[in-house]
């Protein structure tokens, strides 16, 4: 995993860029609906230097920002807005983090296309990141009758993904270990020499790694890491 992402920091470092041609863009507008809203829609608040690849065309310098809201990955010109294009085809790479995408499917065979945040990378098996937001609409305080603004969150959840199949990873001890049941036992013990505390993210790739070892060590002729998993959303 550590070779391939510096082998695309190489690649986004000695590309020739060239501006965002606007065949890789569409027409979009500003959203104004959250406006007196604490927090925000952008995973983060300025615009950033940022690289898109485009697979059949190139390297190209921009300016983007993560639209958690429209799931979309904003550029602006002037007064104008626009998204890249949501094609599997267009990559952008956004202060270190890599959007991808991706058409994925859980293990119901439900749609989950968006951008996925890749994480870590094994001939195997990827962990993504994925945001969203919790929303929070405004109130009326029963106490002084004033109107409470509502509130935006951004919410980060993990998935593992196996062949275009993904299930997401819980934050929780219990859910973890219920989730890989079949290495209950050693993941636990894993878990408690290591000191792995799953809402960091690197202990959470830790643990799918050692899943993974512990799996690849079976006599068993199925080793994928998604086929025995109960079926989620």
């Amino acid at each position: 995993m550590r070779k391939l992402l510096l082998l695309l920091l190489l690649i986004f470092s000695t590309s020739v860029f060239a501006q965002l041609p606007r065949s890789l863009m569409t027409s979009t507008q500003r959203i104004s609906s959250f406006d007196e809203y604490d927090g925000s829609v952008y995973m983060k608040s300025k615009y950033k230097e940022s690289s898109v690849i485009d697979e059949r065309s190139g390297t190209f310098d921009a300016k983007l920002k993560y639209n958690i809201y429209s799931d979309a990955l904003e550029y602006k010109d002037g007064s104008n807005y626009f998204a890249i294009r949501k094609v599997p085809t267009i990559h952008a790479r956004i202060d270190g983090d890599y959007f991808y995408y991706c058409n994925f499917k859980t293990q119901r065979g439900l749609k989950r296309d968006g951008y996925y945040v890749l994480v870590e990378l094994n001939d195997k098996y990827r962990i993504y990141k994925r945001f969203t937001l919790d929303i929070k609409e405004p109130k009326k305080n029963d106490l002084t009758s004033l109107e409470e603004a509502g509130e935006l969150k951004m919410v980060t959840t993990y998935y593992i993904e196996e062949a275009g199949m993904i299930m997401e990873l819980p934050m929780s001890k219990k859910d973890m270990l219920a989730t890989f049941s079949d290495k209950e036992s050693e993941l636990k013990q894993y878990m408690k020499k290591e000191k792995i505390r799953l809402r960091k993210e690197e202990d959470l790739i830790r643990l799918v790694s050692r899943y993974n070892a512990l799996k690849s060590s079976d006599d068993t002729p199925s080793r994928s890491l998604l086929s025995n998993r109960s079926r989620g959303n």
